[in-house]
């Protein structure tokens, strides 16, 4: 049994995962978000005491977690964009600190990566040596496996997809780059566009009202959709390119709009991955929903830490 928390600016979950991937047991706090650093640590270990009070926390050998990162795997810290108080905050060494984790080891891991280690072991990537894992909500996550392995890169946020620029004179984006992915292919950025191109949204403008009305043919919406799987799927050919990948898993409220999401990003995908060796390329859903995350946490903490955490603790890069 694996404890695993899914951390992110929402929500704390967290849950008793065992070796088929089924969540036994769960705990969910909200984050928050805006609170003093300690705040959020409290509402962790509020989701671990949970955990730990059942009868089956004796069978827990380690603890996975999958945090909104960037993270730093070596330090074992976590600085979450959408989490202020954390920058640089140490989560590994705090979660340890917690009385039910006794010697217990604790493996951490961006979101998204985790998602991609869930895809990989029991979803929609199985099968495949190599894969690219989305999440496509309020900002656009990404992990790769490469070789049968998913792959951390220096610091664990190896495959951020959507910080790589789809468009060099796009607009600033907050990470500091121009033309993010992630600033035209999120959920966000897909209800701007539909409400600049003239959308008259209902009472609550976001990305599912966005595709309610791309379902009933608004040309605004469908617009909407059309620029933003186009950026997606330029993103995904170009990994495809650089990593010889063929297959894309999608998941994410985004990705759940169905067919007004994924029919455009397959003509698109068909567009950009034009070279003969990216014909098998495909872009698929995801299979595992909210709980990729947890579930991911729990197949990573199960293999162990990463190497690079040991390779960066002893200063090579």
């Amino acid at each position: 049994m694996i404890a695993a928390l899914d951390i992110g600016g929402t929500k704390i979950a967290g849950a008793l995962v065992d070796q088929h991937g089924a969540l036994v047991h769960r705990a969910r706090r909200a984050t928050p978000a805006r609170e003093p650093a300690d705040a959020l640590l409290d509402s962790v270990y509020e989701v671990v005491s949970t955990l730990a009070a059942g009868p089956l926390w004796a069978r827990v050998r380690s603890v996975g977690i999958g945090s909104a990162g960037p993270v730093d795997l070596a330090r074992g810290t976590v600085s979450p964009v959408n989490i202020p108080a954390w920058r640089n905050f140490p989560l590994v060494e705090s979660v340890r600190r917690h009385p039910a984790l006794g010697h217990r080891q604790v493996t951490l891991a961006g979101d998204a990566v985790a998602m991609t280690a869930a895809e990989h072991r029991h979803g929609a990537a199985r099968g495949h040596g190599s894969a690219l894992c989305l999440v496509v909500s309020t900002g656009v996550g990404a992990g790769l496996v490469l070789n049968g392995s998913v792959h951390h890169g220096l610091t664990g946020n190896a495959g951020h997809l959507g910080h790589i620029s789809v468009d060099f004179e796009g607009d600033p984006c907050p990470c500091g780059a121009r033309g993010c992915l992630e600033a035209i292919a999120s959920g966000p950025a897909i209800t701007r566009h539909a409400l600049a191109l003239g959308w008259q949204a209902p009472a609550t403008a976001d990305a599912a009202g966005v595709a309610a009305a791309a379902r009933a043919g608004d040309p605004a919406a469908l617009a909407a959709f059309d620029r933003a799987t186009r950026a997606l799927a330029a993103g995904i050919a170009a990994t495809a390119a650089l990593t010889e990948i063929d297959i894309a898993v999608v998941g994410g409220g985004v990705a759940q709009s169905g067919a007004v999401f994924f029919d455009p990003l397959a003509r698109h995908l068909r567009c950009y991955a034009a070279m003969p060796f990216l014909k098998e390329l495909r872009a698929v859903p995801a299979e595992l929903g909210p709980d990729a995350g947890l579930v991911g946490a729990a197949v990573l903490a199960s293999a162990g830490a990463p190497p690079v955490g040991a390779v960066l603790a002893e200063g090579a890069r």
